[in-house]
């Protein structure tokens, strides 16, 4: 048992960064993430750990830095949101082709335009194709535990790529949380001394970084990129076993609530998820066989699994924080692709809802729960249209 506190997203993902202890950080400011280095900043200043911060002047700066870093053979990490990521675009490409183990804690913000500071995901999901490994966060404490896990998963030999911890900007990154902190001896225990691969500074085996690759390799290296990927499936379930037996916390790719026997089920990500919970057990009391499943593994997506888990259910509703304008929710199309094969054909409800912060209430969750259970009695059919909640008619 760790030390049990009050903490704000942002400073418990701080915290975890000091408990790592990284080579180099580098960062630019951008709301809702700024406390996280903020807070870090102060960590160095004051002796704390051992980690040269770079103060960038943009946040392609910042990336650019994170790269040159891990390619020199450091431990690397850094915190960004919506349009600071989407300033590192190019950036994010390069990590992950070069197989940098850069770790990223990503508080999730709507990007302009119009200007809004608050969360949706549409961050997260413009930056799904990049390579980057893709972890979601309900609450503070998972956030911590997902960011202390990415060091292991983007360092395994077997999958060396960049990993982003994502948490909903201010709904997590700003809300005071019950949480428990690890001891520092035993995140330092848990995570290893980080072994360099191929580093720039090990002058007696020279190496070259950023060379042009045309089309005599390049897409054999990106089928090595995809390879890792594909071996980052049993790599993040390893890493998650060994940190249930170590701190007593599970994770795997999802988890289910009350789903066994469900029959009607909401799949999401991130802090929506304890809303909808809320409603599955007030449906569960009126006889209703409601269940929810939260998605914490967005890359890799969990295909199999998430069909296995869910063979049973006759409709599903799919919430997403984001829309992949003309195509509906990201999240939606990953999940009708997973059931595709299955030999039961589910109805599947596709909704965008509280983009830009807007609030997500137990009315909403209510309400599609309801057209769950009519599209169960056959009395709706909206497969390939997407649903708006909490949004003006």
């Amino acid at each position: 048992m760790g030390k049990v506190v009050a903490m704000t997203g942002n400073i418990a993902v701080a915290n975890a960064m000091r408990q790592v202890n990284p080579d180099v950080c580098a960062a630019y400011p951008i709301t809702p993430s700024t406390e996280i280095m903020q807070q870090f900043a102060s960590f160095v200043s004051d002796g704390l750990v051992d980690t040269e911060f770079v103060a960038a002047e943009s946040e392609h700066s910042s990336m650019s830095a994170c790269i040159g870093a891990a390619a020199a053979g450091g431990r690397v990490m850094t915190a960004t949101s919506a349009n600071g990521m989407a300033l590192m675009w190019e950036m994010l490409y390069i990590a992950a082709g070069n197989r940098l183990p850069i770790v990223m804690a990503l508080v999730n913000r709507a990007l302009s335009a119009p200007i809004n500071i608050h969360c949706d995901h549409s961050d997260a999901m413009g930056a799904r194709d990049s390579g980057w490994i893709q972890l979601f966060s309900e609450n503070a404490q998972e956030a911590y535990d997902n960011l202390i896990q990415a060091v292991c998963i983007s360092e395994n030999m077997q999958v060396r790529l960049p990993v982003m911890v994502c948490m909903d900007g201010f709904i997590i990154s700003h809300s005071i949380e019950r949480m428990e902190l690890l001891e520092d001896a035993q995140v330092k225990e848990f995570i290893g001394e980080y072994q360099p691969h191929y580093p720039l500074l090990d002058l007696n085996h020279p190496v070259t970084y950023g060379a042009i690759d045309l089309q005599d390799y390049y897409s054999e290296h990106k089928r090595q990129e995809s390879q890792a990927m594909e071996e980052a499936r049993s790599v993040i379930l390893e890493v998650s076993k060994r940190f249930g037996k170590a701190f007593g916390r599970e994770y795997s790719y999802f988890e289910g609530y009350r789903l066994e026997d469900a029959q009607i089920a909401v799949v999401a990500l991130g802090s929506s998820c304890g809303t909808i919970r809320a409603v599955v057990d007030e449906l569960r009391a009126k006889g209703i066989a409601a269940g929810s499943l939260k998605l914490r593994t967005f890359r890799p997506f969990p295909f199999d699994e998430l069909a296995q888990a869910l063979k049973h259910v006759s409709a599903i509703a799919v919430l997403d924080r984001a829309e992949s304008y003309g195509a509906g929710g990201p999240l939606c199309s990953e999940v009708r692709a997973a059931l595709y094969g299955l030999a039961h054909h589910p109805q599947i409800l596709g909704y965008v809802y509280g983009l830009g912060g807007r609030d997500f209430g137990l009315d909403a969750v209510h309400k599609v729960f309801q057209d769950l259970q009519e599209a169960q009695a056959g009395k709706i059919d909206r497969r390939f249209k997407v649903g708006y909640l909490t949004v003006r008619e």
